[in-house]
């Protein structure tokens, strides 16, 4: 396993997912992959910590993907 789909199995607990058929796990893999990817770009080390602090505040991941 490389060190992106770690971090997917364990924040997202993605090896229990339910979304199982047609290209549903596809689209969900690369949704997880672009939040992962974003909020390395904007300096988050630690994942799990990065989506707590944009849950917080909604508004802030426009402001991570350059929508403001």
């Amino acid at each position: 396993e490389n060190r992106l789909h770690w971090v997917r199995d364990v924040v997202y607990d993605e090896d229990r997912s339910q979304v199982r058929t047609g290209a549903g796990p596809h689209v969900m893999a690369s949704l997880r992959n672009l939040a992962i990817s974003a909020l390395r770009l904007n300096g988050h080390t630690n994942i799990a910590a990065g989506i707590r602090w944009t849950a917080r505040e909604p508004s802030r991941s426009l402001g991570i993907l350059g929508i403001t």
